[in-house]
């Protein structure tokens, strides 16, 4: 069964965290203090540690319709491109597309000699990949994540470089070590995306 990730995110107000959840959730609490603000607000998607911009304008209501409607969008963009593209092979109401794979004559021979054929063979492979890397593929985004929002929110904070260069040598304590003067939420949050899924 595929693990569908469900991306969380977090507000901050300068350097203190504002809130952390579902967009909406975040969204409709960034709108309530707003107007007060004494410095910045920035958003940030926990998945990826990029950050967002949100269209807040309107009611409670507005707000929530569109970001409903946005990610609806996003959720079909693809399938409505491919839709518009030619028919071609394969099973599109089980999800399977066609696409093109380059590879050379002996790969193909290999893949036509197993059994089901070349996109059977080539599936379990996948499988196979993913199941045998899937741990180093989560803690390898992970890190990305706690970087991009490094990057974003201590980028200028003293042992930001020393801090990313434990963070991508997977030395937590180094890091720690680097990142223990930043301020307690900045800090907390790069642990947070950097590690949360793996054990102290």
């Amino acid at each position: 069964m595929a693990l569908v990730m469900i991306s969380t995110f977090t507000a901050f107000h300068g350097e203190r965290r504002l809130a952390s959840g579902p967009l909406d959730a975040v969204a409709l609490a960034i709108k309530r203090v707003e107007g007060q603000a004494s410095a910045p607000i920035a958003i940030f998607d926990d998945l990826t540690g990029r950050a967002v911009d949100l269209d807040l304008r309107g009611s409670d209501a507005d707000v929530v319709a569109r970001l409903a409607r946005h990610q609806k969008q996003g959720e079909t963009a693809e399938p409505a491109a491919a839709a518009s593209e030619p028919r071609g092979r394969g099973r599109p109401k089980l999800g399977v597309v066609a696409r093109e794979v380059t590879l050379l004559p002996r790969h193909w021979e290999w893949l036509n000699a197993q059994p089901g054929g070349a996109s059977v063979a080539l599936r379990k492979l996948v499988e196979q990949a993913r199941r045998a890397t899937g741990d180093a593929d989560r803690a390898r985004a992970a890190r990305e994540a706690a970087y991009h929002f490094m990057s974003a929110m201590a980028g200028n904070l003293p042992g930001f470089e020393e801090a990313t260069r434990a963070l991508f040598a997977d030395d937590r304590r180094r890091m720690a070590g680097h990142i223990a003067t930043w301020p307690a939420d900045i800090r907390d949050h790069v642990v947070r995306l950097a590690y949360s899924d793996r054990a102290d």
